[in-house]
């Protein structure tokens, strides 16, 4: 009888150990799904062709605005929002709201990014053109 029972705590001890083994590394899968500053925080598929306003904008954009919001609008952990993201969306954020955020900056209230300063140098055609070039990135990405 204690023959069977110390086989059964072997067996048990096995199970044990080779369960604990095959366990994922959680705490490796968390730190490798959090981006690091700096990194994209959406993926942005982008659109086969550009119009020319939009090339204009792309232009301006990474110039003035990829700093924050980063390259093709993706934004940037620590930075700056995605501006390819619902939240964006004309319905929401209308054409006249980027205008406004340039001209006068934005008060965080979607994302804990802190404020948005106001940005200098950008005409009023300036910033059409970045709106045009972040709504046909917002089009390629199933954002109307």
């Amino acid at each position: 009888m204690k023959r069977y029972i110390l086989s059964a705590a072997v067996v048990a001890a096995l199970a044990a150990g080779g369960w604990l083994v095959m366990q994922p590394d959680t705490a490796s899968e968390a730190e490798a799904a959090t981006p690091a500053k700096g990194d994209p925080l959406v993926a942005v598929t982008l659109p086969n062709t550009l119009s020319e306003q939009a090339q204009m904008g792309k232009r301006a954009f990474d110039a003035t605005c990829a700093a924050c919001h980063g390259a093709n609008a993706t934004g940037k952990m620590g930075f700056g929002p995605p501006l390819v993201h619902k939240i964006y969306e004309p319905s929401h954020h209308g054409d006249m709201a980027f205008q406004a955020a340039v001209q006068a900056g934005v008060r965080a209230h979607h994302w804990k990014f802190g404020n948005m300063p106001p940005q200098e140098g950008l005409t009023r055609g300036d910033v059409a053109n970045i709106v045009t070039y972040v709504r046909e990135l917002q089009r390629a990405n199933g954002i109307e």
